[in-house]
């Protein structure tokens, strides 16, 4: 039996002092997805530096502290995109002011990762929104509202879907 092949990715929850996040919408064929800031961790690149790359490049956030590692998320579902099977998702919390954003990629660089707009969301508005777009992970709220209450747990805390 062959092992699976995931995508390892380091993803920002970047807070605002309102406890607002910032998300990235991806516009697929067959879903709309809410995600966080964020992308593959490139080869000799550790995690975090991954995430300070790809909130530069993605959100123009220039990181100069190590944001605690609040949790992690394996994926591993058919058809995931060409040579995976699934994703490894790392998660970091980014604590800032709000901000309009604004990366180092242009419009057109994001619309090829397949982002199409940025937004800032409440906990209230995760919980409350109607669809069709989803959030990944898909109960996003629930250890977001976790996260805000409790404070960054000492070890990633284990997400499903």
């Amino acid at each position: 039996m062959s092992s699976l092949r995931l995508r390892h990715s380091a993803r920002g929850l970047i807070l605002d002092p309102a406890d607002r996040i910032l998300l990235c919408r991806f516009d697929n064929p067959d879903l709309v997805v809410w995600s966080t800031p964020g992308g593959g961790v490139e080869p000799g690149e550790t995690v975090r530096e991954a995430l300070r790359r790809e909130l530069l490049e993605e959100v123009g956030l220039k990181l100069d502290h190590d944001p605690p590692h609040v949790w992690r998320r394996q994926v591993v579902v058919a058809g995931y995109g060409p040579g995976y099977d699934g994703a490894l998702q790392d998660y970091f919390l980014v604590r800032t002011h709000a901000f309009d954003a604004a990366g180092t990629f242009t419009e057109k660089q994001l619309a090829a990762e397949g982002i199409a707009e940025f937004r800032w969301w409440s906990v209230r508005e995760i919980a409350d929104h109607p669809g069709p777009a989803v959030f990944a992970p898909r109960d996003l709220a629930t250890p977001l509202s976790a996260l805000l209450t409790e404070g960054a747990p000492e070890q990633p805390v284990i997400l499903g879907l």
